[in-house]
């Protein structure tokens, strides 16, 4: 059995759909896994990843095949961190701090026959900082299934991206532990 890394961000714009039981051929882009992953994992369940997969890379020579066993979601603690935006913070050097209680102008771009596409930025800047040691496994169905793979942890109340600032906690998903019986 081998069990392969795969990371949330390559698997949410690319990759193909697969389930428990289906034959896959990864491209691994490493058998050693960096510092920043063993942070993430932990020292236990970092020393149970056999490669790192990616699909993002060049043609990789260094292939997994086989058929799933397992899949497992990593879920982790991130702290979000909301300041306000500032001029050089999130905003252009050059912005003029809206007054308080008014919004940012809106940025706009015309799209012809009075239809305009535009976005108005928050007040605040929110940074999610992931927080080490708190990596745990879900059991998933698979990975880029249509229907939800893993059940949602309840999360806390959160405030709108336009509330004050303030810490909260979540639980994010950053990846998932594929078992691959590659007999």
């Amino acid at each position: 059995m081998t069990r392969v890394w795969l990371t949330d961000w390559e698997w949410a714009c690319c990759g193909d759909a697969f389930a428990v039981g289906d034959e896959v051929d990864f491209g691994v882009a490493t058998r050693t896994p960096d510092p920043s992953l063993a942070e993430l994992l932990g020292s236990a369940l970092i020393a149970t990843v056999d490669a790192v997969e990616s699909h993002h890379e060049e043609e990789l020579t260094d292939r997994v095949h086989g058929r799933v066993t397992d899949v497992h979601a990593v879920m982790h603690e991130v702290e979000e961190r909301r300041s306000l935006r500032r001029p050089g913070h999130g905003a252009p050097p050059d912005a003029v701090m809206p007054p308080e209680g008014e919004e940012w102008p809106m940025v706009r771009r015309e799209l012809g026959g009075g239809v305009f596409a535009g976005s108005r930025p928050s007040r605040y800047v929110v940074e999610i900082v992931p927080r080490p040691g708190t990596a745990t496994l879900e059991p998933a169905r698979g990975v880029g299934l249509t229907s939800q793979e893993v059940e949602p942890a309840p999360q806390p109340e959160s405030n709108s991206i336009n509330d004050a600032p303030g810490d909260r906690r979540a639980r994010s998903l950053a990846g998932w532990l594929v078992d691959i019986d590659d007999r």
